[in-house]
């Protein structure tokens, strides 16, 4: 139990009012990264399903265009447009697997990436950044730990709309 539970009402009364705040922060966090998404997509002139794609080669790595659709959601129809208007953008390249010739791999375009992609996000980097340097090192480490518990909520809560659960 935290401490300020322990040290009766008044506290317990500040720490629900911190955790609504709380809630309410990260609903509206998460809605201003959806808008970020929106405008950034749209900077680069492909739709913000198209940039989401990219993202997740990107955090990931190359990676085939079958993981890529089971990592989205969206159907292999679905993915194979997304890789058709990437290509055609010059933001991915797909190659079959030297391996299994009835795989296609996907992997960024480097020359699309620093030229198009990182000036769109570079301000926002530094910003983080700025942010990240006023904190100690044992601060970030609380930080990055709650990020990655947010992290895997959202994948379990995720998993569980996908499969159709309550």
């Amino acid at each position: 139990m935290p401490d300020d539970e322990r040290d009766g009402g008044r506290d317990l009364a500040d720490r629900r009012r911190l955790e609504g705040d709380f809630m309410l922060a990260m609903r509206r966090t998460s809605s201003l990264m959806q808008l970020m998404s929106q405008a950034a997509a749209e900077r680069l002139g492909i739709n913000v399903t198209d940039l989401n794609c990219l993202n997740v080669v990107a955090l990931t790595g190359s990676m085939t265009a079958g993981e890529l659709a089971r990592a989205t959601g969206l159907t292999t129809a679905s993915i194979t447009g997304v890789l058709d208007r990437l290509e055609e953008s010059g933001f991915i390249r797909r190659e079959r697997d030297s391996r299994d010739r009835r795989k296609v791999i996907v992997t960024l375009s480097f020359s699309r990436r620093a030229q198009d992609i990182a000036p769109v996000f570079a301000p926002l980097v530094r910003s983080w950044r700025a942010t990240a340097a006023r904190y100690t090192a044992e601060e970030l480490r609380v930080l990055v730990g709650f990020q990655l518990e947010i992290e895997q909520i959202l994948r379990d809560q995720l998993a569980r709309l996908r499969a159709g659960l309550p």
